[in-house]
């Protein structure tokens, strides 16, 4: 027999991290991660919605790397080192600026705030860089001074908010959707 989706293990408020460790659901490790896996949700529904390959491309890396992150908060700090979980690179982190660096080479300097909107994919890849900033502050909150590792997370999560800004513009101009102009009351 297969085993089943549920387990009941967490039917008292608790979980387990990568390693044994049992925490409360609202432990601020378990927020950080769980916030990365909503992320990853949205970057796949911006995958769904965006109609380029190359970007899917990309996004679908994205998600990959979001599954490495997401490994990385799950583990319990003082047991990581004797773990085998996945690692996120310094070359991941390139990745997201030459990707950056690529789609901003077709837009327009940017020269005022902008509002998320103009069409549904745009919309929702903001949407996706508001999680994404979400999650960066609920990481720094987790970050041990020594493990720079965890300062490699913080990076890259940092460069795919600039990265999914930068997309938003960039998807806007693709499809020919006018970029909304923030005016400010004074």
């Amino acid at each position: 027999m297969a085993a089943r989706v549920y387990t009941k293990t967490g039917d008292r408020g608790t979980t387990s991290l990568i390693g044994g460790t049992k925490v409360l659901k609202s432990h601020e490790r378990i927020e950080a991660y769980g916030t990365i896996d909503e992320l990853n949700a949205y970057i796949g529904l911006c995958r769904d919605l965006v109609d380029i390959p190359a970007i899917k491309t990309v996004l679908k890396e994205i998600q990959d790397r979001l599954f490495t992150v997401g490994s990385a908060l799950a583990c319990d700090p003082s047991k990581e080192s004797k773990l085998k979980i996945p690692d996120l690179k310094e070359t991941d982190v390139f990745f997201l600026e030459s990707e950056i660096d690529k789609l901003d080479e077709e837009l327009q300097p940017l020269q005022f705030f902008i509002l998320p909107g103009g069409h549904t994919t745009v919309s929702n890849i903001h949407i996706a860089r508001c999680v994404c900033r979400r999650s960066e502050r609920l990481i720094v909150k987790l970050l041990l001074p020594d493990e720079e590792h965890d300062h490699l997370i913080i990076k890259y999560i940092n460069r795919l908010s600039d990265y999914l800004f930068v997309l938003g513009r960039y998807v806007a101009l693709k499809l020919n959707v006018e970029e909304q102009q923030w005016h400010p009351r004074v």
